[in-house]
């Protein structure tokens, strides 16, 4: 499938230090394009490098601009003479104090903020949002729902809430924002990049992101005696990257797009780490959920018996075919980004192994 690049018009690239819009800013630099990144502090040399270096070596360019997701007008100027926006800045963050401050605000407003600039942007033409599987499922009980027994890019979240999945909650009202706002115009396109759980090395060490606590569970001692029977979708960041550039610049890429590799869980992670690391002391035994219903939130405040009730032993599928037959996605095979991201961690001695 050709990608139809324009690289005479920068990309606009929100939250470039991100995990996923590192790998972004990589493949479209090595594509020759300008790339307009936003991040909060542009003058941050220190925090910013390595991101200039990967533009090094490439025929691509990157330029730095200050922006803010709860300030109005503040991606006016990076947008001017764009053709392509990629919104990718959003919190991920698993246990939150006050979520509609940290979570839902930022995931709202900033996308609000940034499509009404599109709209003032006589030049953009596309639109790629990041959203998630979040906005697809708020637990894995919901496949029960679903109209085929598997999650697709028909079936939206209805389950979380402000007070239960706030993350989740955060996800789905901005997609849903951001086709209303994108159904009340005719200029631009929006296409949605839905990823569920995204593992794999980043540019840089990412130890905010929510891939490199789970991973770190494995690798520390925390599932020593066992695992909890949590199933989930996987996929490669390198993965989510290519389709990122998939969904700005194939002709006919449209409309929401599940971008998973794998549909697996916890236990599976659990086998694939003592067999590809053997010193690393990981069992691959489920734990009893009457265990961790009685244990659990006292280990850890995002395990509520809520959670465990409508997530642990039951089973999680989402479609790909989508990604696959639109957008000619292939994905990674999951041994190779969880060894790839278990190196990182490790080299980066952010982790120590619990032999």
């Amino acid at each position: 499938m050709e990608m139809q690049i324009d690289s005479q018009k920068p990309v606009l690239v929100t939250g470039a230090t991100g995990y996923v819009a590192g790998w972004v800013v990589k493949r479209l630099l090595e594509k020759g394009l300008t790339v307009r990144a936003t991040v909060r502090d542009p003058s941050n040399e220190g925090r910013l490098a390595y991101l200039r270096a990967l533009a090094e070596g490439t025929k691509g360019t990157i330029e730095f601009f200050g922006a803010d997701l709860l300030e109005k007008g503040s991606f006016d100027e990076a947008m001017q003479g764009c053709g392509v926006v990629l919104h990718i800045a959003s919190p991920y963050i698993a246990s939150v104090k006050d979520p509609q401050r940290e979570l839902i605000d930022p995931a709202l407003n900033g996308t609000r903020n940034v499509l009404e600039a599109v709209n003032r942007t006589e030049s953009v033409t596309r639109v790629v949002l990041t959203s998630s599987c979040a906005a697809i499922f708020g637990s894995s009980a919901d496949l029960a729902n679903t109209p085929n027994g598997v999650f697709n890019e028909e079936v939206w979240n209805t389950t979380s809430s402000l007070t239960d999945g706030a993350y989740s909650y955060s996800k789905t009202l901005a997609e849903r924002e951001a086709w209303k706002i994108h159904d009340a115009q005719s200029r631009w396109r929006l296409v949605v990049v839905n990823p569920p759980g995204v593992f794999g090395p980043g540019i840089r060490m990412h130890e905010n992101a929510e891939s490199f606590r789970i991973l770190t569970s494995f690798v520390d001692g925390t599932f020593a005696s066992g695992v909890p029977d949590i199933r989930i979708g996987f996929v490669d960041v390198r993965d989510v990257a290519e389709a990122h550039l998939r969904a700005a610049f194939l002709p006919n890429a449209s409309g929401r797009n599940i971008i998973s590799g794998h549909n697996s869980g916890f236990v599976e992670l659990a086998g694939l780490v003592k067999r590809e690391f053997p010193a690393i002391r990981v069992s691959d035994r489920k734990l009893p959920k009457w265990l961790l219903w009685l244990v659990g939130p006292i280990l850890n405040s995002a395990l509520t018996r809520r959670f465990i009730s409508r997530n642990v032993g039951h089973p999680w599928r989402a479609d790909n075919r989508k990604s696959i037959e639109e957008l000619g996605m292939t994905y990674r095979p999951l041994d190779e980004t969880f060894r790839d991201h278990i190196e990182q961690l490790m080299k980066s001695g952010s982790i120590k192994a619990a032999a």
